[in-house]
């Protein structure tokens, strides 16, 4: 199994944050008040740009925590997904942005979304890429532990499987263990994680997981 890379969703550009107007433009520079004006004039909370990113997507790539509490208040979906099919929560969760990931739970955001083109999770992204805070504040939230996504992965495969085994990885297995998510579900071809641990030499997961009772 190829790896998919670590960060395959497309924050907008310069070149495209050059080009937009409108809610766009007031949201990648964070403006609250023009949002609220061209609201009240009566523009489209969710006009998507040419990669189908609404300007609450952009404010979140760009963590402008104001603009997107100005746009879900004047109507935003803060579950919309662009055409990758990321919402703002994943968004957060993979530039390891702790404070817009808990403005968007807090704006409504679904930790339980299915999102990206692996169907994944906001806490797949964030256990893959090692940030434990995001993954400890997605399992608070209520993310499924377990969800498998089209690689045959959980979010306890991913950080062990494309994690580096350091510091940060093992934080986000001991995590994902002590919530309660399965040490025994195997990955699509029937390895477990006790057996994919071991085979990438993660000592320090293969303690964890063997601790759990993994087999």
């Amino acid at each position: 199994m190829v790896a998919p890379p670590a960060h395959a969703q497309t924050p907008p550009s310069p070149a495209e944050i050059a080009a937009y107007r409108g809610l766009h433009a007031a949201a990648a520079r964070g403006d609250a008040t023009e949002i609220r004006r061209l609201l009240a004039e009566g523009a489209d909370p969710n006009t998507r740009d040419g990669r189908g990113r609404t300007p609450l997507h952009v404010a979140a790539h760009l963590a402008q925590g104001e603009a997107m509490q100005a746009l879900v208040a004047g109507g935003a979906d803060p579950r919309g997904l662009d055409d990758q099919r990321y919402d703002v929560l994943t968004i957060a969760a993979v530039r390891d942005d702790l404070a817009t990931l808990r403005l968007g739970l807090e704006l409504g955001g679904d930790p339980r979304a299915v999102t990206s083109p692996y169907d994944g999770m906001a806490l797949i992204a964030a256990a893959h890429l090692g940030h434990e805070e995001v993954v400890g504040t997605l399992i608070r939230a209520g993310a499924p532990l377990d969800h498998v996504n089209n690689l045959g992965w959980t979010a306890l495969i991913e950080a062990i499987v494309l994690g580096d085994g350091g510091a940060r990885h093992v934080a986000t297995l001991r995590a994902l263990v002590e919530a309660g998510a399965d040490v025994g579900l195997a990955d699509g071809s029937g390895a477990s994680p006790l057996r994919l641990a071991r085979e990438r030499g993660h000592a320090a997961m293969v303690a964890i997981l063997e601790e759990a009772g993994a087999r």
